[in-house]
């Protein structure tokens, strides 16, 4: 870990928000920030008419006043179910109380691991999901 590097358990990214992206083929999506490290990402299927891509997946760290991690989802054809990319996300994100923004660029591999698309760069505008 790098020493400028803070164990995530009691970060305040911890928690799920409603994260708009508006350069994401859907622009709203779901992500949960769990204490020990690990992200989890959802959106509806329905952006890309071509392809499906799976709930995307990853790790995070707070590097002082940012959090920064990289997810991964895999993304499958829709007509013939086949693979078609594997797409890794790097994000670097600032938490203001129950809101966040930052930006993430993501990058697309073949099953060779041959970059085949990006670096895409996106916005992302979040509010925290409270009870």
């Amino acid at each position: 870990m790098l020493a400028a590097c803070q164990p995530p358990s009691a970060a305040p990214i911890v928690g799920t928000w409603l994260v708009t992206i508006p350069e994401a083929p859907f622009p709203l999506h779901m992500l949960a920030f769990h204490p020990d490290g690990t992200v989890q990402q959802s959106n509806p299927d329905a952006g890309d008419p071509n392809s499906s891509d799976s709930s995307a997946m990853g790790e995070w760290l707070t590097d002082h006043d940012r959090v920064k991690g990289k997810l991964v989802e895999v993304t499958a054809d829709r007509t013939t179910h086949r693979f078609m990319s594997r797409g890794e996300i790097s994000f670097s994100i600032k938490v203001n109380g129950n809101a966040l923004s930052g930006t993430a660029t993501a990058v697309f591999y073949d099953a060779a691991g041959v970059k085949v698309r990006g670096p895409v760069a996106a916005t992302l505008q979040g509010q925290r999901v409270l009870p």
